[in-house]
């Protein structure tokens, strides 16, 4: 008996407070990642991506990941932490400096909108066509509420009660989609701002120049 779930993680690669050369970094270990999440068949999704200083650099990535635990918790437990590149500035000639770090974190306990069928209040009402005309004589028109936002939409498009129910709710679903990727994406900037300053010492990874010049 298979006891591995489907299961998410959310992760994030950040240059912190790092000048342009970390925004580099990130801009090509995310490119490394990618590859590896497609070479273990790992899905992933992009919640945010924020440009760096320098074209083709970034401040930070935010992906959602996809897959089993026992397939993504020893992937990512080879990527998490502080990542450490070795080697000269691509910005500055004659800087001095050889060493630059960008932080890997798992972001964890964020709260979202709970999507349950029996949250969806329905209501038949009257369509009404421009200026207030009725369309018809009877409530075919429906609209859904989830109970708990009070977040609600309307369907009028079917002659048939049923066909606007199965509308509304598709609508109502996907404004909720909509709702929580917003509110991820908050959560996950207001982190991201706490944790700029990234802990140096005992890399998870070290990458020279040849590792991350990739296609």
């Amino acid at each position: 008996m298979n006891s591995s779930k489907k299961y998410k993680k959310i992760v994030q690669f950040s240059s912190g407070r790092g000048p342009v050369e970390c925004e580099w970094v990130v801009a090509r270990l995310i490119k490394l990642f990618y590859k590896e999440l497609e070479e273990k068949q790992i899905e992933y999704k992009v919640l945010e991506s924020t440009l760096g200083q320098q074209a083709g650099t970034l401040q930070s990535v935010t992906l959602e990941l996809y897959g089993e635990d026992k397939i993504i918790e020893p992937f990512l437990k080879n990527w998490k932490g502080v990542i450490q590149f070795t080697g000269k500035s691509m910005y500055r000639k004659f800087h001095k400096r050889k060493n630059w770090f960008v932080g890997v974190h798992e972001v964890s306990n964020l709260s979202e909108i709970q999507i349950s069928d029996s949250d969806i209040k329905y209501q038949a009402v009257r369509a009404r066509g421009a200026g207030g005309q009725n369309v018809n004589k009877v409530n075919t028109a429906v609209r859904a509420t989830h109970s708990p936002t009070l977040v609600s939409v309307f369907a009028m498009d079917s002659r048939s009660q049923l066909e606007n129910k199965k509308l509304a709710k598709k609508r109502l679903l996907e404004k909720l989609s909509e709702l929580n990727l917003t509110l991820v994406k908050e959560q996950i900037q207001e982190k991201w701002n706490q944790h700029l300053n990234l802990e140096r010492g005992n890399p998870t990874r070290i990458f020279s120049e040849k590792d991350l010049f990739i296609n």
